[in-house]
């Protein structure tokens, strides 16, 4: 069992909680991921690993209320406990050696590409952070990626906070400024990553996605998180998450990532209206 510490509620639909985990916290690096079960009858879900604090012995999740399992968790409190906790697991993301990188996050993305861009300002590369949102209300991190960006561009779809437009167009205008980048971290809604990745596979920069897809095990033997990469089968849980952008079939990973939509909205609802009865 594991203890909620803090909970705070981000948006609308995102929230942040810190969990008594030094096991995990002990070993924790940015691009890992967790796997939990709420209760011992729950589905186990990948929530990406937001922060950690070796000391404290604490692990930072942020996660989108879409589905039945993001409910029943939303519901838990400060003090209450989530009955499984597993990781770290996935690669780590590759930070050595990176001198200017520009990392690029989009929506509840954000949460991942922040202890990225976190890490790679600790080992003192110059850090250019791209954030977008559709409007103000659900923005995150803005702070927090302030702190650890040399240049901040925060982006959204109406131009209600920040700068309107898209975080490629925010992308492209640091590029013709003569900003030259060592890579492009980038992580975010398939859509997004996809035009990223188009945009700098035109300028010749490497770019890094980091891909989310549907899991189950986390260990590579359901199969549930393949993708294509480069023409070859890869497994996000064990061989990722973080891939060459410019290698990731991104229009299977969108059309497979759309297969269980209706189903999660459902389990949402169901969830939901149970909750309200429980309530009642």
């Amino acid at each position: 069992m594991y203890k909620i510490l803090r909970k705070k509620v981000l948006n609308p639909t995102v929230t942040l909680m810190d969990v008594e985990a030094p096991l995990i916290a002990k070993k924790a690096e940015p691009g890992q991921f967790i796997i939990l079960r709420v209760d011992e009858a729950g589905e186990r879900i990948p929530l990406t690993i937001a922060d950690y604090d070796r000391e404290a012995g604490t692990i930072t999740i942020i996660f989108q209320i879409v589905g039945a399992t993001t409910e029943k968790l939303n519901q838990l409190n400060e003090g209450e406990y989530i009955h499984d906790f597993v990781g770290p697991l996935g690669v780590p993301s590759h930070t050595e050696g990176l001198k200017k990188v520009a990392v690029v996050g989009g929506g509840v993305g954000c949460a991942i590409a922040y202890p990225i861009a976190k890490k790679l300002h600790a080992l003192g590369a110059e850090v250019h952070s791209i954030v977008g949102f559709r409007n103000k209300d659900l923005v995150i991190l803005e702070d927090e990626f302030a702190a650890v960006s040399d240049v901040m561009k925060m982006m959204t779809d109406d131009g209600s906070h920040g700068e309107k437009g898209l975080v490629t167009n925010a992308l492209q205008a640091l590029i013709e400024e003569g900003n030259v980048y060592d890579e492009v971290i980038t992580i975010g809604p398939l859509v997004m990553m996809k035009f990223v990745c188009k945009l700098t596979k035109e300028h010749n920069i490497p770019t890094v996605v980091s891909m989310n897809p549907i899991m189950i095990d986390g260990t590579g033997m359901c199969g549930g998180c393949r993708l294509t990469v480069g023409g070859e089968t890869k497994f996000a849980c064990v061989d990722g998450p973080d891939f060459d952008g410019h290698l990731v079939d991104f229009d299977e990973a969108i059309e497979r990532s759309s297969m269980y939509r209706d189903f999660e909205r459902h389990k949402h609802e169901e969830a939901c209206n149970l909750f309200k009865k429980e309530v009642k």
